[in-house]
């Protein structure tokens, strides 16, 4: 080698051995904490965290502190970014390049090269979602120790070559669980058992459920980190508990994939899998199980890890056992035999917390390993599965749809494979290559609802300038165009087309395997909003400019000069939440009983100007009132809650207040006193609040025992629904005027203690249909709505219902001498819009919503989800306008 090379090469190695500025001293978790992270009966709170974090980021410049927002109980939510101090220097640069290569937009594979040459992978580290999974808060405290302590070669070269997004997902429920585990000052009887209330102020366990609707203050903040700013390459995504007789969980999953999903995508799930559990069998740590060693699939879009592999991340999750209370691993005999799913067993044994942080801190090193070893291919990966999906969305493409396959071999079962091939590929089941939002559909604040939900996942949205043209249709000014040509087609195909979840049985004859959580959830199908899809290529030179906003305002909605006085449409959400404030502020309002319109009197514009126009709701001149509008009041609504919290109950309470309407949330004690119609009109219960009538048995998940150290905030919470106690007042309310409202598996125990001429649909031969003839796992069915109804007022005639093996009812030939009728029902054999139904058929003919007159009162029984997850805002006026029929019949 010539001596200039020679010398060329020496200085380089130079450079790659130069050590990272020296650290001075770091403070380590004893000294601030006065315990280690994993100490035995020992939990650090989210403050004790944070407070550390500041700590370390003054005394490291490996560390720098941000605030990406605040939690939905106001807390700073923090995120820290550990690299090297050079890295720090260039940290605009590097996320520029992550952002460019993951869009993949205006870029050469050669620019892309050299991009990636130039840039850092970016690796997003999380911990504590869900906050009683105590683990995750804990190993984020230490892993962000070690990586800003540690002087080893490892740690040097990660730091050199990765940028690491160390992420708190969950500040308010680490708190909670730290501050309630560590009340009692005897260590050994400390324990999470009693938590009072959800760990994240709504939803609970639901908060890793939301990340493609985003409703929630911190999906909100970690969305816009990932799709909006960093654009990591890959995340790793910590939860408890591991299957028993193992340690923990990880990739590579079990079938089914989601079939959106880039197949570059699918595999890197494997070789980043494949190298977390190789690094522990190296190290000896036995006990990791994947693929059919737990539940998880590649099939749902919602979770973290799940949204983010739908934009090209490499985003994979644990699932690991341990705690602060020391337990067991126990033995499992068909986890002691070495495979492919367990290449290495671990012996039963006492576990210690420590010991799950060690597991813990090894896979998070792990991934940041393979980041640095593949820096650069991980960099240039990520663009060519984005510029692949621009290629996709720009030619006419066919994803994958076994049930339409199927029914095509079917049907042509003597054609040859390529007339087969053919008729599958069929021009007119193509994927689209864009969706258009139009202006005018009867509820446009809820279509920009829907194009917010896409634009905080990331995804590019473009609008309409003025009036233009596509396929022979004219759309107005203020249209939206979701392209499929952009990186994230993905997740769009995702929220905007069904999902075809495949037949899954272990083997001929048996029940089906269940997904790991839903499968159908098309967003926008939940949302009601009307868009067409456009199979060709859009026009040239359409008025179209990009959405650039974080959150879109709908048009601003113009109050018309009125004489008489004014009507708000009914088949918008948001005029709901308009008449809510209105009546808040004094306003009069009255309601049109056949078409549910609101009428707001004439001298009332500016009012109803300052409450309108930011909610973009159509509002018409009325020439006079109305004759047969009648006046309204704000319903005095009780909503169902429980001692340690409901998620259903939680998500109902978020909805309630985005849309304003006034609530109070009631628990069993109060239900017991009585006396319920002097404080309510109605009475919400959701699922799991309503007991069998027959058995007596009782719903909630609170003991009616004493709870140790109590907090006297909490003493009125205490208790659970029962037959004896709480149902014979609730009975006295309806048959006193007020009204029930139960939604979800609950409803049908309702009707049966009430006695009301409602049964099982569901059965064959008199006794319930098994699951291996009927079996729908949260997915989207259609059904007919009786428009007619006090309580579907503005619905459309059809809607879509999300049902996750709902109840659904049959009335009884005497239901309508009674005063019992159908709202919504199933019109149709083959009611599946989105996901999975086995045994559909015996849908046909099965009511999903009942109007029942109990006395002076009424009840009203939803079998479907309506709520499910503040996703499917097309059925929410099934609950607002039971609320507010329960108002008018209380008057």
């Amino acid at each position: 080698m010539p001596i200039r090379s020679r010398l060329a090469s020496l200085i380089a190695l130079g450079t790659l051995a130069t050590p990272l500025s020296a650290q001075r001293h770091i403070t380590t978790p004893k000294e601030a904490l006065g315990a280690n992270f994993g100490d035995d009966y020992f939990l650090a709170s989210y403050r004790q965290i944070a407070d550390y974090w500041r700590t370390v980021d003054r005394e490291s410049d490996r560390m720098k502190v941000v605030e990406i927002g605040k939690t939905a109980e106001g807390r700073p939510h923090l995120m820290a970014i550990v690299t090297s101090p050079e890295n720090h220097a260039r940290l605009a640069r590097y996320r520029e390049i992550s952002a460019r290569l993951a869009r993949a937009e205006g870029l050469t594979d050669a620019e892309a090269l050299a991009l990636a040459k130039e840039g850092k992978a970016v690796v997003w580290i999380d911990g504590g979602l869900h906050a009683t999974e105590t683990l995750g808060a804990q190993q984020l405290g230490q892993i962000v120790y070690e990586m800003v302590s540690r002087d080893d070669e490892e740690t040097r070269r990660i730091l050199n070559d990765v940028v690491i997004l160390f992420v708190h997902a969950n500040p308010d429920g680490n708190d909670l669980v730290a501050d309630w585990y560590m009340r009692r000052t005897d260590p050994t009887t400390r324990s999470l058992a009693g938590l009072p209330r959800l760990y994240q102020k709504y939803i609970g366990h639901d908060d890793n459920r939301d990340f493609f609707a985003s409703t929630q203050a911190e999906t909100e903040n970690e969305n816009r980190v990932l799709y909006h700013e960093w654009f990591p390459q890959l995340l790793y995504n910590h939860h408890q508990s591991g299957p028993a007789g193992t340690v923990v969980y990880s990739p590579p999953l079990r079938d089914p994939y989601n079939y959106n999903l880039d197949p570059a995508l699918i595999l890197g799930l494997q070789s980043l899998g494949a190298a977390m559990h190789t690094r522990l069998a190296l190290e000896g740590k036995g006990g990791a199980t994947m693929r059919s060693g737990g539940p998880y699939d590649g099939w749902w879009n919602g979770g973290i890890r799940n949204t983010a592999t739908f934009h090209n991340i490499i985003a994979v999750l644990t699932e690991m056992i341990g705690g602060p209370t020391p337990q067991r691993v126990p033995l499992v005999l068909q986890r002691q035999i070495p495979g492919g799913d367990l290449a290495l067993p671990v012996a039963p044994q006492a576990w210690h917390f420590r010991q799950s942080i060690e597991y813990s801190t090894s896979l998070d090193r792990a991934v940041l390993d393979y980041a640095s070893r593949n820096r650069e291919a991980l960099l240039y990966d990520i663009y060519r599965m984005g510029r692949a999906s621009i290629e996709r969305g720009s030619r006419d493409t066919w994803t994958a749809n076994p049930r339409r396959d199927a029914a095509i071999a079917e049907r042509m079962p003597d054609a040859s494979d390529s007339a087969k091939w053919a008729a599958m590929h069929a021009p007119e089941l193509r994927d689209p290559r864009a969706w258009i939002v139009p202006r005018d559909q009867p509820d446009f604040p809820t279509a920009v609802k829907l194009v917010n939900a896409l634009r905080e996942t990331g995804i590019t949205v473009q609008r309409a300038t003025r009036d233009f043209e596509v396929g022979g249709r004219r759309y107005a000014a203020g249209s939206f165009v979701v392209p499929a040509a952009q990186a994230f087609r993905p997740h769009v195909m995702d929220m905007m087309e069904p999902q075809v979840h495949p037949d899954v049985f272990p083997y001929p004859g048996a029940p089906p395997t269940p997904p790991y959580d839903n499968a159908g959830w098309t967003l926008a199908y939940q949302m009601g909003v009307r868009f067409d899809r456009v199979l060709d290529a859009l026009p040239a030179g359409l008025p179209l400019e990009r959405v650039t906003a974080w959150n879109v305002a709908p048009p601003a909605a113009a109050i018309p000069a009125s004489s008489g006085g004014f009507l708000l449409d009914p088949r918008q959400n948001d005029a709901f939440t308009a008449a809510n404030r209105l009546l808040a502020a004094g306003v009069e309002v009255r309601r049109v009983p056949a078409s549910g319109a609101w009428f707001v009197p004439a001298g009332n514009a500016d009012a109803l100007r300052r409450v309108a126009a930011p909610l973009g709701i159509t509002v018409a001149a009325s020439p006079a009132p109305p004759s047969d509008a009648a006046s309204v009041r704000a319903p005095r609504i009780g909503l169902w809650d429980q001692y340690g919290g409901s998620m259903p109950s939680g998500w109902t309470r978020w909805i309630l207040e985005q849309f304003a309407f006034p609530y109070e949330r009631v628990f069993a004690p109060q239900l017991d006193a009585g006396n319920l119609n002097a404080k309510y009109d109605v009475l919400v219960f959701v699922t799991g609040a309503i007991p069998g009538a027959a058995t007596g048995r009782r719903a909630g998940a609170a003991a009616d025992s004493v709870i140790p150290d109590l907090p006297a905030e909490y003493r009125d919470q205490v208790g659970r629904v029962t037959a004896e106690r709480t149902l014979p007042r609730v009975r006295e309310f309806v048959e006193r005027g007020g009204t029930v409202i139960a939604i979800g598996t609950s409803a049908v125990n309702l009707a049966a203690y009430l006695q009301l001429p409602v049964e099982n649909h569901l059965v064959e031969n008199g006794a319930p249909l098994p699951r291996t003839k009927f079996y729908v796992p949260g997915s989207l069915l259609r059904v007919r709505v009786d428009t007619t109804s006090t309580i579907a007022l503005g619905m459309p005639s059809s809607a879509d219902v999300f049902f996750d093996d709902s109840p659904v009812f049959r009335l009884g030939p005497d239901a309508a001498a009674k005063g019992v009728r159908a709202v919504a029902w199933f019109d149709s054999a083959t009611p599946l819009r989105s996901g999975w139904a086995w045994g559909q058929q015996y849908l046909e003919h099965g009511v999903a919503a009942v109007d029942a007159r109990v006395g002076r009162g009424r009840v009203v029984l939803f079998g479907p989800e309506i709520l499910q997850r503040a996703q499917p805002h097309g059925t929410f006026k099934l609950l607002f306008d039971a609320i507010y029929a329960a108002a008018a019949d209380a008057r």
